[in-house]
C-alpha cells in the first residue's frame, strides 16, 4: 500500500520554546499505563526538546509526573468520556484552550478526546491529526462511526503496517493520509549494561525471588485478550516434561485497571493446575528494565491482533529472548524463518491460542546453549535499533506535523 514511512530527523532541536513556535495539543484519555499514554509523554518531551511547546489534555495517572518534568504543560480534563453531549461540551473548552494557548495543530491519541478535538480543530480552521494505537474493534455500524473519527483528519499516523492496511480497509479513501510511524522505545535505557545491580535486586526482592530461578515474563496489563491464561496453560505442559524446567517461575506483571473477575479467574487457574508457588501475579512493574534484567524468556501471549506490539520490542531491546503470539504486527517486529533465514530469527512465534506450541517454544528458549541464545539476542537488538527507537518515532512524528503545519 503507498503508505508514507518516516522514521528520522536531521531538525536540530534548540531546547527552548518561545511563543513564535508552534504549539502542540495532543488529547489522550489519561496517563496510567499503556502504549498511548507512553507515546504522548515521549513525544511531548521531543516537542519541547525541539522548542517548540507541548500541551496535554487528560485526565492524569502515574505518568504525569514524568510529563511535567519534560516542560510540558499538562491540564487536567475529563478526556476519557464517551457521554456524546459531554464530548461536543468538551469541544467549546478545547477551542477556547487553543485560543488561549495559541495552538497550531490538535493530535488525538484516542477515539472519544478525537471526536472532541475534531470538533474544536473545525470551529478554528486547525490542522487535526491523530494516531490508530490500537485494533479498533468494528462489530456494528453504531461503532463503526465512532471509529470513524480516526480518519476524519488531515493525517493519520499508523503505528505499524499491519495497521496501515486496517485502516485502509475500512476506510479506502484515508489511504494517501496514512503515514506509518513505528511505536519506539528507549533502547538505550532498556540494555542490560544500562540497569544497575541495585534496581534488579530491589526487584527480585519485590517480586520474592531467590536469583536461582529461571524467569519467564509477561509484560502485559490483565486484560482478557492478553493471553495470561494461555501462558499458565502452556507452563503447566512444560512442567511435565521430565522436571528439565523445574528451576523456572511464571511472572505475570500487570496492573489489572479495575478487572478483579479476571485477576480471580487467573489465581483459579494457577491454584487449579496446582502452581500457586510457581506462577506469581506481582501487579504493575514501573521498572521494565530491570523486569526484563531478571528476564530469561518473554512471552506475549496476546490472543488478538497487537496493533504494534510494544513487550517484543522491548525484549529484543533487553536481549531477552522473546516468544509471541503469530497475529497483528508480528512479522514487522519480531523475525522468523520462512521470513528470514535462520541466523536473522530474532525470536520465535507460535499459532495464537496454541497452548502445545507455546510450550514447545518455550523449551525451545530455556534451552539454547550459551552461543546460541547470544547470537540471537544480540542479532534481536540489532534490529529492534534499526526501526524502533524512541528518538525515530519522535524525529517522524515532529517532521509529520511540520508537514501537516506547511499544508495547513
Amino acid at each position: 500500500m503507498p503508505y508514507t514511512a518516516l522514521n528520522s530527523s536531521n531538525n536540530p532541536t534548540n531546547g527552548s520554546s518561545n511563543n513564535d513556535s508552534p504549539t502542540i495539543l495532543q488529547l489522550v484519555p489519561d496517563l496510567r499505563t499503556g502504549g498511548a499514554e507512553r507515546t504522548t509523554v515521549d513525544v511531548a518531551e521531543a516537542i519541547v526538546k525541539r522548542g517548540w511547546n507541548s500541551i496535554v489534555l487528560s485526565e492524569g495517572g502515574r505518568l504525569l509526573p514524568e510529563l511535567e518534568a519534560t516542560g510540558s504543560t499538562h491540564l487536567l480534563f475529563p478526556a476519557g468520556t464517551k457521554n456524546p453531549w459531554k464530548m461536543w461540551r468538551n469541544s467549546h473548552e478545547i477551542a477556547r484552550i487553543c485560543k488561549e494557548h495559541g495552538v497550531s495543530l490538535i493530535h488525538g491519541r484516542s477515539r472519544a478526546p478525537a471526536w472532541s478535538g475534531f470538533w474544536a480543530a473545525q470551529r478554528l480552521g486547525l490542522p487535526f491529526v491523530t494516531t490508530y494505537h490500537g485494533i479498533y474493534k468494528e462489530t456494528n455500524r453504531l461503532k463503526a462511526f465512532y471509529n470513524s473519527v480516526m480518519t476524519r483528519a488531515d493525517g493519520v499516523i499508523a503505528n505499524s503496517r499491519y495497521t496501515a492496511d486496517l485502516i485502509a480497509a475500512r476506510d479506502p479513501s484515508a489511504v494517501g493520509r496514512i503515514t506509518v510511524i513505528y511505536r519506539g522505545s528507549d533502547l538505550d535505557a532498556l540494555a542490560p549494561e544500562n540497569v544497575s545491580q541495585e534496581r534488579r535486586e530491589s526487584l527480585r526482592q519485590a517480586w520474592g525471588l531467590s536469583g536461582q530461578e529461571r524467569v519467564i515474563l509477561n509484560l502485559a496489563r490483565l486484560t482478557t485478550w492478553k493471553g495470561q491464561g494461555i501462558l499458565i496453560d502452556a507452563y503447566k505442559a512444560l512442567l511435565s516434561d521430565g522436571g528439565a524446567y523445574d528451576d523456572t517461575v511464571v511472572i505475570l506483571a500487570g496492573d489489572h485497571q479495575g478487572r478483579e473477575d479476571y485477576k480471580a479467574q487467573l489465581e483459579d487457574r494457577i491454584a487449579q493446575a496446582g502452581l500457586e508457588n510457581r506462577v506469581r501475579l506481582v501487579g504493575h512493574c514501573a521498572d521494565v528494565g530491570a523486569a526484563l534484567a531478571l528476564a530469561d524468556v518473554s512471552v506475549v501471549a496476546s490472543i488478538e491482533p497487537e496493533a504494534f506490539g510494544r513487550a517484543a520490542v522491548e525484549a529484543q531491546a533487553a536481549e531477552v529472548p522473546v516468544i509471541v503470539s503469530d497475529i497483528g504486527a508480528v512479522p514487522e517486529t519480531v523475525l522468523v524463518p520462512p521470513h528470514v533465514a535462520e541466523e536473522q530469527r530474532t525470536g520465535w512465534h507460535f499459532p495464537n491460542r496454541d497452548v502445545s506450541a507455546l510450550a514447545s517454544r518455550l523449551g525451545e528458549a530455556l534451552s539454547l546453549t550459551a552461543e546460541a541464545r547470544l547470537h540471537l539476542v544480540k542479532t534481536a537488538r540489532a534490529h529492534v535499533a534499526s526501526k524502533f527507537s524512541k528518538k525515530a518515532m519522535c524525529d517522524a512524528t515532529l517532521d509529520f506535523y511540520e508537514e501537516q503545519l506547511k499544508t495547513a
